[in-house]
């Protein structure tokens, strides 16, 4: 190239992430891994003491075993072997379900978070707190992003801007993206307590006419009341949640108050239910609370947040590296707009069951209750529902049924595991029958040779295409024709 004729512009491989909770971490972390120039800009100074969430379902501990960084989470975590839905008396059984985690793992959210800064600042993400982020201006070639920080405000350029920070989010709104759905009519409470004389076993649930409520331990000697009662059905804010307020509550619904002293949190929260319209708009991105709002109901919010990063993350890295397929960024909200539908479906229903304090309405859990322990197909449907791993994406009409799926941890022959291949963050491609004829992108892991444990849903298949996200891309079967892909 001549001196005189114009140099390309370089492209711009800078990404901003607005919100450094779980969510934002985990992406900033994927795009890292990805080679893209990330920075979270965090408002918050210091992070957070408080733990709104607590549990870590299966799927999210696939997903961080997939990049090697969930042993200090087993390490710090009590391992609970069920979960609840709508807090019926029967728990589900997570025993049961096809994972290396067949339980929930109960983690204080400021410890997940603060795992997971380390882990993003270990890949190399700026994360930047008492920064916020104040405005956008998209033009044709990225994004001018507004920020003040403890030095005044500036400006910096991103290819893409993702908007992790929460249910108010100012990337949605400056985006302009609607955010539709209804306003709260219940009104939960959590209270973080120190007893004297707790309940015994790790969680205790109670479930009246009068309320309902769990309690559960917290490390550091505290304990989490989280419950409701018809009294919390109203439209209107009810207040701030006091201390006496607490007390009173947990002895009516179940008659004592176990010595309850010294509140280190207290916390309302409602059942407004709300989903962004869209989780793109040009170059404007959301993920986590900024794309779904709804009642807390199983724990699952935290969860379906880290898993929309872990299906956006390595897509919108290949999209600002400039080596993405046509339509791959697109397909982020087609896979999991549907996913945060689901959500609200499913924790609406939720809070309808846990708020049933009619008799008629005590008669309905006691039914569902019963079919949980009695039904087990039921109960692992709810479960496998709950975890994340019944997650599958479209696929083709004339795809593999294995096409858009989750792939299991499959145990190879030569004693490699799925997730241990997935941890260079690129597409694995499996060649079970080692016949070379297997196909894939350049830059994917291979691996030739036989399953060791492989169930029935994969017999006949020759060779696999795993995304970088553990979901299936492509199936080659023994007839050698090779099935349609999945959308990415």
């Amino acid at each position: 190239m001549s001196m005189d004729q114009p140099h390309p512009e370089p492209r711009n491989r800078h990404v901003v992430i607005a919100g450094a909770g779980p969510v934002g971490l985990w992406l900033a972390a994927e795009l890292r891994v990805g080679g893209v120039q990330v920075t979270v800009l965090e408002r918050s100074v210091t992070p957070s003491p408080h733990s709104r969430a607590l549990t870590v379902h299966p799927r999210t501990l696939e997903v961080l075993d997939c990049r090697g960084v969930v042993e200090p989470f087993l390490a710090e975590g009590l391992r609970l072997p069920d979960g609840h839905f709508a807090a019926l008396d029967s728990r589900l059984d997570f025993g049961v379900l096809d994972t290396p985690y067949p339980f929930t793992l109960a983690i204080p959210q400021a410890r997940t978070e603060a795992l997971l800064a380390e882990h993003a600042r270990a890949a190399g993400a700026d994360i930047r707190r008492g920064h916020r982020l104040t405005g956008l201006a998209e033009h044709a070639s990225g994004v001018r992003v507004s920020v003040t920080g403890p030095q005044g405000p500036y400006e910096t350029d991103a290819a893409y801007v993702v908007g992790c920070d929460g249910t108010r989010s100012t990337v949605r709104d400056a985006a302009g993206i609607g955010f539709p759905g209804s306003d709260a009519t219940v009104w939960g409470w959590l209270g973080d307590v120190v007893l004297d004389a707790p309940p015994a076993g790790p969680v205790l649930g109670h479930a009246s006419p009068r309320g309902g409520l769990m309690c559960v331990p917290l490390p550091g000697g505290v304990h989490r009341f989280v419950g409701h009662t018809p009294q919390d059905q109203r439209p209107d804010w009810p207040g701030e949640l006091t201390f006496e307020e607490l007390r009173a509550k947990v002895v009516r619904i179940t008659g004592e108050d176990f010595g309850m002293r010294d509140p280190r949190w207290l916390s309302r929260f409602g059942n407004a239910a709300r989903q962004a319209e869209t989780y793109r708009k040009g170059r404007v991105l959301l993920a986590g609370d900024a794309a779904h709002m709804h009642f807390p109901a199983g724990g699952v919010g935290l969860n379906v947040g880290v898993q929309d990063a872990a299906n956006l993350g390595w897509k919108l890295a290949a999209t600002v590296r400039g080596d993405a397929p046509d339509g791959l960024l697109d397909s982020y909200h087609r896979e999991r707009h549907p996913v945060g539908a689901e959500l609200i479906r499913t924790t609406r229903a939720q809070t309808a069951l846990m708020t049933a304090y009619s008799g008629d309405g005590g008669a309905l859990r006691e039914l569902l209750s019963d079919a949980v322990a009695a039904v087990p197909e039921f109960s692992r449907r709810l479960a496998e529902g709950l975890s994340g791993l019944a997650v599958a994406y479209p696929a083709d009409g004339d795809a593999h049924p294995l096409t858009g799926r989750r792939a299991p941890n499959l145990r190879l022959a030569s004693g490699a595991e799925l997730f241990g291949l997935l941890r260079a963050g690129r597409y694995v491609l499996l060649d079970l029958a080692g016949t070379g004829r297997a196909d894939g992108p350049s830059d994917a892991v291979v691996h030739e040779g036989p399953p060791a444990d492989a169930g029935a849903d994969w017999a006949g298949v020759e060779s696999v295409l795993i995304r970088p996200d553990g979901y299936v891309a492509r199936v080659r079967t023994r007839e050698a024709v090779p099935h349609s892909r999945a959308a990415a």
